[in-house]
C-alpha cells in the first residue's frame, strides 16, 4: 500500500486518537514559564553550526557512516518483507536483525529484534546529512523510506516481540528524515505507520515483564519498551506531525514509574536500566510540550538517583538492572558480572538525558556527567563491524576486558551511529543572549549574533592537559555573554581574556561579557587534579582514579596506597604511571579509549591502613 493511500486528514479523524486526545489537560505552566528568557530552555544549535576538530570523535561518526551507506538496501529491507510475506531478495545481515520465527533456543544470538535498529540507521543518516550535506546520503534516506513504506502491515507487528520499540525508533528515523534531509513523504510514511501499529500496541504504557499479549506466552514477548515512546511521539508532534501526535504521548505517558519519582522516592530498583532512564526523557519533553512541572521533577529527581549508585565512569545499570540507593549491588557486580554499563544504548539515553536538563535548567552538573560518560564510557567503545559485530557492555569487574557482544547486530549497533553525530549538539547551546560551551572539545562554532557572523574556535588537548583556548573571530564587534562550564572538580579554575585573568568558580558558568571583536580570545585552565572515588560508602577501600574527568584503567597490584595513587604521573596522552619511588612503574594506568584488548580494571583495592587519619 502507498503511504499516500490514506490522506492526513483521515488519520485526524482516527477514532482511537481522538479518543487519547482528551486524557489529559494541557497544563499552562510551560507558557507562564516562558516569560524572561532565562525561564525558556537553551536552544540546541544545528548539526552544520559545530564543526569537530577531534580525530577521536570524528572516526567515530565517518566509521559509522561509511558503514551505514555500504549496507545493503535488500538486506535493511529482508526482515520487513519476510514478516509480512513479500519477495525477500538480499542477504540476510543476521543476528538480532534477521527474521526467524524459530529462535527459542538461540534467542540472543539470532533471530531476538528483527529489523529493529532500522528507524534508528535511519535517523542516523539523517543527522549525518546534516552534518554534511552529500547527495548520496539523502538518496539513501529517501530510497530506504519509500522502500520501507511498501511494506508497513499490521502483521509486521503480530511477528515481532518488540512492536512498541520498533514503532519508536521507526518513529524517530521518519521525523529526522523530515527535519533533516526534508524528506517531504516522511510525515505521510509515518502517518500509515501509526494507524497500522496502533492496534498491535498496548494502550497504554506497560512496564517491562508484564504480559499484555494472550497470544504470545513467551516471556520475551513481556519485554517491550512502549513506556519509552512519547519523547519521540511529542518531537513528532513539535515538528508539526500533528496533533495526534501529541495526544498519543499523553497516552503512552508511564505515571505509575513518574508519580513516585516526582514525589521524591526512588521506585527505580529491579527496573531494566537502559529504557527506563531512557523513559525519563519523555518526561522532560512532557513538560518541554504541555508545562507539566510534575514530568519535569520526575526528570530531575530520576537523574539524581541514577547518578547515587552510578559507577566512577558515569556509567550505570549492572546487568542491565538499576539499583535502589544506597545498596552494595553496584560493588558486587565487580566481581560478580561483566555486563556492567549497556554502553552505547546507555550513553544515547544519558545524553539525551542531560542534554534536557541542562537545556532546562542551566544546572552545569549535567554537562559534568555528560563529559564523564562520553570520554569513559561511549567514545572508547569498539567500532562497529560491517558483520555486524557490536560493543555492547564496558566490563568494570575486578578483571575487565573490552569484548564483542555475542549477538551481532544488537540493539546497540543502533545507538552508536545517532551518538556518533550528536556529539556536535552536545558541546553548545545558545539562548536569546548568547552562548554557553558545555564540552571541551577541539571544535569550530559559527552563528549569527546581533547581526554579526560570529566564528568561536576551541583549540585544546583537552582532558590531557588543562588548557583550552577559545579564540573569536567576527564579522563585526558584537557583545554577548560567552558562558563556560566550570566542572565541579576544577578548584583553582582560571579564566583570561586577552590577557586579563580572573578566577572561576567550580560548579558554575563563568559568564564572560564584552563587545567580541576578531583576535580576542579567551585561555581556560581547569586544573587536574587527581582524586578517588569508592565503588560506595560500605567499600571506601575500593577506589577509582580520576585524573579531570577521566577515569585512569590499570592492574590490581599489592601495596597500593591512596598516596601512590594519588601520586600517578603523567607520561603521555592517555597513559600514566604509578610509581613507589624508583624510576619503574608499579602499575601503568592508561584512559578509556587507550584501551585495546588488554585486561584491566576500573577500581583498585587500597591497602586498608591508609584509611586512618
Amino acid at each position: 500500500m502507498s503511504p499516500c493511500t490514506v490522506s492526513r486528514r483521515q488519520f485526524l479523524q482516527s477514532a482511537a486518537l481522538a479518543a487519547a486526545a482528551n486524557l489529559v489537560p494541557v497544563s499552562r505552566g510551560f507558557a507562564a514559564a516562558s516569560a524572561s528568557p532565562e525561564s525558556q530552555p537553551l536552544e540546541e544549535f544545528g548539526y552544520s553550526d559545530v564543526t569537530l576538530h577531534s580525530p577521536l570523535h570524528e572516526q567515530q561518526l565517518e566509521q559509522t557512516h561509511s558503514l551505514l551507506m555500504n549496507l545493503s538496501e535488500d538486506s535493511l529491507l529482508k526482515p520487513f518483507r519476510q514478516m509480512v510475506g513479500q519477495p525477500a531478495p538480499g542477504e540476510d545481515l543476521g543476528g538480532w536483525y534477521s527474521y526467524d520465527a524459530h529462535n527459542e533456543k538461540y534467542l540472543f544470538q539470532r533471530g531476538f529484534a528483527p529489523g529493529c535498529t532500522f528507524g534508528q540507521w535511519v535517523s542516523a543518516l539523517a543527522r549525518s546529512y546534516a552534518i554534511d550535506p552529500l547527495p548520496a546520503t539523502r538518496e539513501k534516506v529517501l530510497r530506504l523510506n519509500r522502500l520501507y513504506a511498501k511494506t508497513i502491515s499490521g502483521d509486521f507487528y503480530e511477528n515481532t516481540r518488540f512492536p512498541a520499540y520498533t514503532y519508536d525508533k521507526l518513529v524517530c528515523g521518519l521525523i529526522d528524515s523530515h527535519k533533516y534531509v526534508g524528506d517531504p513523504e516522511a510525515f505521510a510514511i509515518l502517518d500509515l505507520t501509526t494507524k497500522t501499529a496502533l492496534p498491535h500496541l498496548p494502550t497504554k504504557a506497560i512496564e517491562h515483564g508484564q504480559p499484555w499479549r494472550p497470544n504470545h506466552p513467551d516471556v520475551s514477548y513481556t519485554w517491550d519498551e512502549s513506556y519509552t515512546m512519547p519523547e519521540n511521539l511529542f518531537l513528532a508532534y513539535r515538528r508539526g506531525a500533528g496533533e495526534q501526535y501529541r495526544a498519543l504521548a499523553i497516552q503512552f505517558l508511564d505515571d505509575v514509574y513518574y508519580d513516585p519519582l516526582a514525589d521524591g522516592r526512588s521506585n527505580l530498583e529491579g527496573r531494566h536500566a537502559y529504557s527506563h532512564v531512557n523513559s525519563l526523557c519523555s518526561a522532560i519533553q512532557a513538560w518541554m510540550t504541555l508545562g507539566s512541572e510534575k514530568h519535569l521533577r520526575a526528570a530531575r529527581n530520576g537523574f539524581d538517583f541514577v547518578a547515587a549508585q552510578s559507577f566512577a565512569t558515569g556509567g550505570w545499570g549492572a546487568d542491565e538492572t538499576l539499583r535502589a540507593p544506597g545498596s552494595s549491588e553496584m560493588f558486587k557486580s565487580l566481581s560478580g558480572s561483566h555486563a556492567s554499563f549497556e554502553t552505547p544504548c546507555g550513553s544515547y539515553a544519558h545524553f539525551k538525558l542531560t542534554r534536557y536538563l541542562l537545556r532546562v535548567t542551566r544546572d552545569p552538573r549535567y554537562g559534568d556527567s555528560m563529559e564523564r560518560v562520553m570520554y569513559n564510557t561511549v567514545l572508547g567503545a569498539l567500532p562497529l563491524q560491517a558483520d555486524g559485530r557490536n560493543f555492547y557492555y564496558s566490563d568494570y569487574n575486578f578483571q575487565g576486558r573490552k569484548v564483542y557482544h555475542d549477538g551481532n547486530w544488537a540493539c546497540c549497533s543502533g545507538t552508536l551511529p545517532q551518538v556518533a553525530a550528536d556529539y556536535r549538539i552536545n558541546t553548545y547551546f545558545r539562548d536569546g543572549r548568547g552562548v554557553y560551551v558545555n564540552l571541551y572539545i577541539p571544535s569550530t562554532l559559527r552563528w549569527t549574533q546581533g547581526g554579526s557572523q560570529i566564528e568561536l574556535t576551541q583549540k585544546s588537548e583537552y582532558p590531557y592537559d588543562p588548557q583550552v583556548t577559545f579564540e573569536v573571530t567576527a564579522s563585526r564587534p558584537a557583545q554577548f555573554p560567552v558562558n563556560l562550564r566550570i566542572p565541579a572538580w576544577a578548584d583553582g579554575a582560571s579564566v583570561t581574556v586577552n590577557g586579563k585573568r580572573q578566577g572561576a568558580q567550580p560548579g558554575s558558568f563563568a559568564q564572560i561579557v564584552r563587545q567580541w571583536k576578531t583576535g580576542d580570545r579567551i585561555d581556560l585552565e581547569l586544573p587536574l587534579k587527581a582524586r578517588l572515588e569508592p565503588i560506595d560508602a560500605q567499600h571506601p577501600d575500593v577506589v577509582a582514579l580520576l585524573v579531570g574527568p577521566l577515569v585512569l584503567f590499570g592492574d590490581q597490584v599489592s601495596g597500593l596506597t591512596r598516596a601512590k595513587l594519588l601520586a600517578a604521573k603523567r607520561m603521555a596522552p592517555g597513559l600514566w604511571h604509578v610509581q613507589a619511588g624508583g624510576p619503574i612503574p608499579i602499575m601503568k594506568m592508561l584512559a578509556w579509549t587507550e584501551i585495546g584488548d588488554q585486561p584491566y580494571t576500573t577500581y583498585l583495592r587500597v591497602t586498608p591502613e591508609t584509611l586512618r587519619g
